[in-house]
């Protein structure tokens, strides 16, 4: 892509990177890179922390109240309401703990970064069933073409941002 031979500092004003030290502290806290959290929140919200989704999901990582309720019942999060979500403190960290989770759940298996990114848009009963239909071994095929493209471009903003922002 023509982005892919911008200099950094074009990459930067292009692709902000808004709540910077939050994204890195947490991004550190649940071992993930800084670069793939900034490229999964400018991939759901472009950084706006007021969004909400007419599927209910809410803030900079978009998360749904019912999986943000989840991770603070096995967070110590115990006084959590959905309006928390609208922190951008909350909704990085839980954020981040999810991808972790993530990450976690698919690791080893062909593609697990892309079966990570596949659950957190497309959710994780349905990346379960795409591995249940996918022979051993092999990498699985993503059937929904929104969370196809949702994957690559992902993948691309964690170039960007790498390269952004070291």
């Amino acid at each position: 892509m023509a982005l892919e031979a911008e200099p950094a500092w074009y990459v930067r004003l292009r692709y902000p990177l808004r709540y910077e030290t939050i994204v890195r502290a947490h991004a550190r806290n649940y071992d993930l890179d800084p670069a793939l959290v900034a490229a999964v929140i400018y991939a759901e919200s472009k950084f706006d922390p007021g969004i909400r989704s007419g599927a209910g999901a809410v803030g900079l990582m978009q998360l749904l109240p019912e999986t943000a309720q989840g991770i603070a019942d096995r967070t110590g999060g115990g006084s959590f309401v959905a309006d928390d979500l609208y922190d951008p403190e909350i909704n990085i960290r839980y954020g981040c703990w999810y991808l972790r989770h993530l990450l976690e759940k698919y690791r080893g298996r062909p593609n697990d970064v892309d079966l990570a990114l596949a659950a957190y848009n497309a959710g994780q009963g349905a990346v379960d069933g795409w591995l249940r239909r996918t022979p051993a071994g092999q990498p699985v095929a993503i059937p929904y073409p929104e969370t196809r493209a949702y994957v690559a471009r992902v993948r691309h903003l964690r170039v960007l941002y790498a390269r952004g922002y070291g």
